[in-house]
């Protein structure tokens, strides 16, 4: 099987030497997306608002890639404050639903923006035979 390169654009990611997403056979990897927007800038409204871009990136990303947040396996959150976690909560409560997806939330010192706190990365299947 090979390896397929998933890009969105705007693609902040390329000055970075990172992929969106890897597409390996019915899997897809995407990489962590926090809460900026289409130029690269952390958006301003704070947590919530973070998060909801971060879970649009996500989404993006995986539509790319040819699945859905409908079909993410495993999801892996990352927050600089574990203070925000109830709304972590709500959030997956909107962008998910059951079966749930297999999650890990860890709350680490900073992300690569100082002004990011949150970053979402996911595991998900992708969709065979066109039906969504």
């Amino acid at each position: 099987m090979m390896l397929e390169r998933i890009v969105t654009r705007p693609d902040n990611y390329a000055p970075f030497l990172l992929s969106q997403g890897i597409k390996f056979g019915n899997l897809i990897f995407i990489s962590g997306q926090a809460g900026a927007d289409d130029s690269g800038r952390i958006v301003e409204g704070g947590f919530r608002a973070q998060g909801e871009q971060a879970f649009a990136n996500l989404r993006r990303a995986l539509e790319a890639g040819g699945s859905s947040l409908q079909d993410v396996i495993k999801v892996t959150i990352f927050v600089t404050d574990m203070a925000n976690f109830a709304q972590v909560v709500e959030l997956r409560r909107k962008y998910f639903s059951a079966p749930y997806p297999a999650d890990t939330i860890a709350e680490i010192k900073a992300l690569y923006d100082p002004k990011a706190m949150i970053e979402i990365e996911a595991i998900a299947a992708v969709r065979t035979g066109g039906s969504k």
